[in-house]
């Protein structure tokens, strides 16, 4: 979402929340961490170099990147430094398109546990930057004039993280 997130704030389209980067002028909740991971499919180059693989290898491929959601555009997030990339709207595509082969991209784990497990994306082995973390704050544009739906909406989404932390796949920021 990058600037998307501050703007729907900034501009009171939001009561609630998650981004990865608390705006000036608001307050967040540490929420959860993602770790992000680089990844083609199994039979993409990147993979067979037969050895680690390193920016200038990168450089060659194309990158599949998701655009900024804010309006101006403004923001950019990782290394985007290929000479060829594809920006997509939607995480949706560029992951599809990556298990088409048509690209590497960094992906919080979590979003492609499917694609992991059944071997149709495959983590890259990167001299450096393979991962990455971001951490997500749930973040409300007003605490103190929030409604009692948006203090509970914000209350199970903790307890959601909780639940999910429990189960061993994750640590919860605190």
């Amino acid at each position: 979402m990058l600037g998307g997130t501050e703007e729907t704030l900034v501009e009171r389209r939001a009561d609630l929340v998650i981004a990865s980067v608390v705006p000036q002028g608001f307050l967040g909740d540490p929420l959860m961490r993602l770790r992000i991971v680089a990844v083609t499919t199994p039979e993409h180059p990147l993979q067979h170099l037969g050895r680690p693989v390193s920016q200038h290898d990168l450089r060659r491929y194309r990158q599949l990147v998701i655009r900024d959601s804010g309006t101006q555009r403004k923001r950019n997030a990782g290394w985007l430094a290929a000479e060829a990339r594809w920006t997509v709207s939607h995480k949706a595509t560029s992951i599809r398109a990556a298990c088409m082969g048509l690209g590497f991209a960094w992906y919080p784990e979590d979003v492609v546990t499917e694609e992991l497990a059944a071997g149709t994306l495959k983590p890259l082995h990167l001299e450096t930057g393979a991962e990455r973390y971001a951490d997500l704050y749930l973040i409300l544009a007003d605490r103190d004039y929030a409604s009692r739906g948006v203090q509970r909406l914000a209350e199970l989404l903790h307890q959601a993280v909780d639940d999910y932390t429990a189960k061993g796949t994750r640590t919860r920021r605190t």
